[in-house]
C-alpha cells in the first residue's frame, strides 16, 4: 500500500514536539519565542509550529568543535539581550 505522505513537505512541529526533538523545555521554548532569541516558527490558525529544518538550523549554529572554536555562531539563552547601538552621532568602541 502507498505511503499517503509521500510526496508532501515534512510536517510541522508543535511546541511540545519541538522541545522534545531540541532537548528543552516547552517553557524554554515559548521564553525563546518572546524574546526573539529562538528558531524560526510560524503561526498557523492561532497555532504556534516550526519547520523540521529551522530546528535544524537554529540548532547548528551553536556548534562547535572544541572550546577554542568560535563556530558559526551563538544560539543565546532564552532572556532579554540589550541591542547594542551606537548613540546617534557616535561610533561604537
Amino acid at each position: 500500500m502507498p505511503d499517503p505522505m509521500a510526496g508532501l513537505p515534512p510536517r510541522f512541529l508543535r511546541t511540545p514536539e519541538a522541545a522534545r526533538y531540541l532537548g528543552l523545555s516547552g517553557r524554554t521554548l515559548e521564553k525563546h519565542r518572546t524574546y526573539g532569541t529562538g528558531p524560526t516558527y510560524r503561526k498557523i490558525g492561532g497555532r504556534v509550529v516550526y519547520a523540521f529544518d529551522d530546528l535544524k538550523a537554529w540548532a547548528d549554529r551553536g556548534a562547535k568543535t572544541s572550546t577554542s572554536d568560535p563556530g558559526k555562531g551563538t544560539v543565546l539563552p532564552a532572556k532579554k539581550h540589550p541591542v547594542l547601538r551606537p548613540y546617534a552621532g557616535q561610533e561604537r568602541r
